[in-house]
């Protein structure tokens, strides 16, 4: 899947990412600052993984976790802060909830502060059902 905004181009293609971005995008994070490089890797080599890139620099990231059968947990979006206020965010999400891949299956996420940015994509607060148990340190 590619898809092309202008100069920007979202792409699920796992050559084209750039680990040394994805880290520094990340490292900018809320969720995952602390995240070892090799944890990342290792996260990348076992989900579906979107990228947008101006020209040949990543400057966005979104990881897709599914079984593609039943339920995807959408995860790790981020936008370059430098890019950000320019509409990148909705056309990368766009791109994931658009995917033939994930159209049937129950998407979950989980965020602290974006969460008018999904529910333009029919994602909803449902704080009455959800349950979460954090990983061992």
């Amino acid at each position: 899947m590619q898809l092309e905004n202008h100069e920007f181009l979202v792409s699920d293609r796992k050559e084209l990412l750039q680990l040394d971005r994805i880290a520094a995008l990340l490292r900018d994070s809320y969720w995952a600052q602390n995240r070892p490089v090799e944890i990342i890797e290792a996260s990348i080599a076992n989900s579906i993984c979107f990228g947008v890139y101006d020209k040949s620099v990543q400057i966005g990231f979104a990881r897709v976790v599914t079984d593609l059968v039943t339920v995807y947990y959408l995860c790790d979006v981020i936008i370059d802060e430098a890019y950000r206020g320019r509409g990148l965010g909705k056309v990368l999400v766009e791109a994931i909830t658009n995917d033939e891949r994930f159209a049937r299956l129950h998407g979950l996420l989980v965020t602290a502060d974006a969460h008018g940015l999904y529910e333009q994509y029919g994602f909803v607060r449902d704080p009455e059902r959800t349950l979460r148990r954090k990983r061992a340190e």
